[in-house]
């Protein structure tokens, strides 16, 4: 059964860069649904910077984040891993890992500046890319070619989605509304349509939104 609550996550793979007092600090972001699946992203990162001194990250795994790993990977106690994870939980993403390798430039920052420069990289990573993961219904919709327009224009007004359309002898298309608003957003098209149309409910999809930063 799919889960019907939104949520944030990863659109897909980010990176940003940070330097500070000669150290560079690279943070590596992805989606990641499964234990095995962040443990793959970590080595994968760990293989792009292989003469890194550091390679420390933080993970959220599961619909109400019920896996959470942090690692400082021999930064000081407490100055990497939690840092990354907090900024996750504060960011309230699921299903994410992060990674970030850090090459060492030769003066030491000390916990505090190790704490900023690992949540901040962070940061970075995720702006621009998160994605609000979002339940829709699907209702399949058969009209006559002279209600599409009428329909279209309905969707456009509503911020509906049309998610594909088929022309045949007649058409057939895909329609796109929030759960909660599935009734009522029918309720007005067959009534736009006076009355004529075959609506048949085609299941549940989630559709991916971009959010600022």
């Amino acid at each position: 059964m799919i889960n019907i609550e939104s949520y944030l996550t990863i659109a897909k793979e980010n990176s940003a860069e940070l330097t500070v007092k000669k150290s560079t600090f690279v943070c590596n972001v992805a989606r990641t649904t499964t234990e095995q699946d962040a443990q793959i992203f970590i080595e994968k990162i760990k293989g792009l910077h292989p003469k890194a001194r550091h390679h420390c990250f933080a993970y959220l795994i599961g619909s109400k984040n019920d896996i959470q790993r942090q690692s400082d990977n021999g930064e000081p106690s407490g100055t990497a891993g939690v840092p990354i994870l907090d900024v996750l939980l504060k960011k309230n993403v699921r299903n994410t890992t992060a990674v970030v390798t850090r090459y060492f430039g030769g003066i030491k920052l000390g916990t505090g500046g190790l704490i900023r420069a690992y949540g901040q990289v962070t940061t970075l990573a995720l702006n621009n890319a998160i994605v609000l993961i979002k339940p829709q219904n699907v209702t399949k919709i058969t009209i006559d070619y002279a209600q599409l327009g009428r329909l279209q224009n309905f969707a456009a007004e509503n911020q509906l989605v049309i998610e594909s359309i088929t022309y045949q002898e007649n058409i057939q298309l895909y329609l796109l509304t929030n759960l909660t608003e599935t009734s009522a957003n029918l309720a007005k098209i067959r009534d736009l349509l006076n009355g004529k149309g075959i609506f048949k409910p085609s299941g549940t999809k989630y559709i991916e939104i971009p959010q600022d930063k």
